[in-house]
């Protein structure tokens, strides 16, 4: 969905350009990249993902022989903050969004709260689950998610977790874990004003809240934990480690530094 609304806004700035797609050069490209810079004021990462998604598309095209070469193959991109920009919530705020949802007398609330926050799923894998994808896997009862490219991996549910989701699901046998007041399934857009609404009556003041809040939220607290990042890499299921290191808000805080770990290791020597 977000790839086809990326190439979908490249595809309208050529076209009020009066420019063929297919006959985009890569000046044509640079300059897409400086109008969503100095026009637009997108964030450099919300750049470098759509330059990323014309790359691409243009990159199908030369396999497809369709181009002879790819004008966005030498395109500069800005350079994305090693930090995330997205501020997670503290342990505090997420212990207060977790008691607000827990005695909601919306039992889809406590759910869709642990599912991201406690999971870290997504939000269209949290609201893509279906009663049908819970089960036992070694002793172990575990959700079936579908993730990015269709990946399914099954996630582990710790206690509290598979109790928020039996309250939701009750006796249902089929048909989706979280569903609106009417009973039809949750989109992203009914799950955030879920959250803004648990997050005025917990008193957590955000300066935006949205799914995506309690997923970094997951991450930022496992590492604050001691959690190894590739434990947390795995959880989370970053591909790349740098991505899960973008959320690790601690990394500079000077107690953890390794020098202290290792003069520990030596101590006997020193």
């Amino acid at each position: 969905m977000h790839t086809e609304s990326d190439l979908r806004c490249f595809v309208t700035w050529c076209e009020e350009r009066g420019l063929d797609p297919l006959a985009a050069q890569r000046p044509h490209v640079e300059l897409y990249v400086r109008w969503m810079q100095e026009v637009r004021r997108y964030k450099p990462s919300t750049i470098s993902r759509r330059v990323a998604v014309v790359a691409g598309f243009y990159r199908t095209c030369v396999i497809d022989e369709v181009l002879a070469h790819s004008p966005a193959e030498y395109v500069r991109r800005p350079n994305v903050p090693p930090e995330s920009p997205t501020l997670g919530l503290t342990h505090l705020q997420f212990e207060a969004m977790l008691a607000t949802a827990r005695t909601s007398a919306n039992l889809n609330d406590f759910a869709l709260v642990a599912m991201l926050g406690l999971l870290g799923l997504r939000i269209f894998e949290a609201c893509g689950a279906n009663v049908e994808d819970l089960g036992e896997e070694h002793g172990h009862r575990v959700l079936k998610v579908r993730g990015k490219g269709g990946k399914v991996v099954l996630t582990p549910l710790p206690p509290a977790v598979s109790r928020a989701i039996e309250r939701a699901v009750g006796d249902r046998e089929s048909g989706p874990i979280l569903r609106t007041r009417n009973g039809t399934r949750m989109d992203r857009h009914c799950a955030t004003r879920r959250l803004h609404r648990l997050a005025e009556a917990g008193g957590v003041h955000a300066a935006r809240m949205h799914p995506h809040m309690l997923r970094h939220t997951f991450v930022t607290t496992m590492l604050d934990a001691g959690v190894d990042l590739r434990d947390v890499q795995i959880a989370a299921r970053h591909a790349d480690p740098r991505t899960t290191m973008r959320y690790d808000r601690a990394r500079k805080n000077l107690d953890r530094h390794p020098n202290y770990i290792l003069a520990a290791y030596m101590a006997s020597g020193t």
